[in-house]
């Protein structure tokens, strides 16, 4: 195994003997240029070498002197070398173009008459524009007419969806029914009128054989001192009658109602069901109607004088006034036998 070994030694040798003979001295001085470079780059840093600008700049410009550029290479890919190449043209041609070319611009007088001609003549377009500045020697393109023509201020900005809903919303109620279980099993119904602007619940009712009479009657008892919305929200339910629309129109109201199966339409009227249920009557074991009407009245009061509401910077929605007082002892009053408690500072 040692004689073979020597043999590959001696021949390998030999081989590279004979291309110094063979080769020119240009060549020779090439190759041993490109092995010394990776050598130095190898020997930079311990682990894996580190690539620098110098040393990209040397490997393009080998590709260009060296035919064989290829068989040298050790350290990187020639794929790798093409792609600095590339990247190296498109920073000659950057530099080649960065000087801004194209068409001169226009004189101060030639757009003064631009704006003057569009400012004196607000109809014309801006081939009429054109077509004029040729009757008097002016050669100018669509682009710079446009560009340099007067044009009236902008109109003030149009307002946002929520600031037109914040504006008409002290003018829309929503209405809705919902359904108790009482403790012998009988389902009692709740008609509840809440107004958008301040989440106030308007008006609640409690029955339990709901009619188109009763709703109506509950209208007008939500209506009363001339106190009634422009336009009143509410879903197809059948309870409200057919002549519902006519009368409420009689009255000055509106009556909107909602898609068939969306919900999220009436979707004030149905987050203040979810509140009455999570807050009150999931709680609470309703034992008759009569017994659901002092549970919903003291609700409802705790509800629009002490509940407060995200939409409303965590104000309810009729606040009480408040003592300035900061320094005596809070007190607490329970609502619906403690289920909440109503806190105060004591005078």
């Amino acid at each position: 195994m040692r004689d073979h070994g020597a043999v590959l030694t001696w021949v390998s040798l030999l081989v590279g003997a004979l291309r110094a003979v063979f080769h020119s001295r240009r060549a020779l001085v090439l190759e041993n240029l490109s092995l010394r470079q990776q050598l130095a780059v190898a020997l930079r840093t311990r682990r894996r070498p580190g690539v620098r600008w110098h040393d990209r700049l040397f490997w393009v410009l080998a590709r260009r002197l060296v035919t064989d550029w290829r068989r040298h290479l050790v350290l990187v890919q020639p794929e790798t070398v093409l792609r600095w190449h590339r990247r190296g043209w498109r920073l000659v041609w950057w530099w080649r173009s960065r000087r801004p070319t194209g068409r001169p611009r226009l004189t101060q007088e030639v757009r003064d008459l631009i704006r003057r001609l569009s400012q004196e003549n607000r109809l014309w377009g801006t081939e009429r524009i054109r077509s004029e500045l040729l009757k008097l020697g002016i050669a100018v393109g669509n682009g710079s007419i446009w560009r340099y023509r007067w044009r009236p201020a902008p109109r003030p900005p149009s307002q946002t969806w929520g600031t037109f809903l914040r504006n008409h919303a002290h003018a829309i109620w929503d209405a809705d029914l919902l359904t108790v279980q009482t403790l012998t099993f009988r389902t009692l119904y709740v008609l509840f009128f809440i107004s958008h602007g301040r989440r106030e619940l308007i008006h609640v009712a409690v029955t339990a054989h709901p009619t188109a009479v009763w709703v109506w009657r509950q209208v007008i008892e939500a209506t009363a001192w001339d106190r009634h919305p422009t336009y009143l929200l509410r879903d197809r339910n059948r309870i409200y009658g057919g002549d519902f629309v006519a009368r409420a129109t009689a009255l000055g109201i509106d009556t909107l109602m909602t898609p068939y199966r969306a919900p999220r339409a009436n979707a004030i009227a149905e987050r203040v069901v979810r509140t009455l249920r999570n807050e009150c009557l999931d709680h609470i074991l309703i034992l008759n109607e009569q017994h659901l009407r002092i549970v919903l009245a003291e609700y409802v009061a705790f509800y629009n004088v002490e509940r407060p509401h995200r939409s409303l910077a965590l104000e309810p929605p009729l606040p009480a006034s408040r003592s300035p007082v900061l320094t005596s002892a809070i007190s607490s009053r329970p609502v619906l036998g403690g289920l909440h408690h109503i806190y105060h500072r004591a005078a």
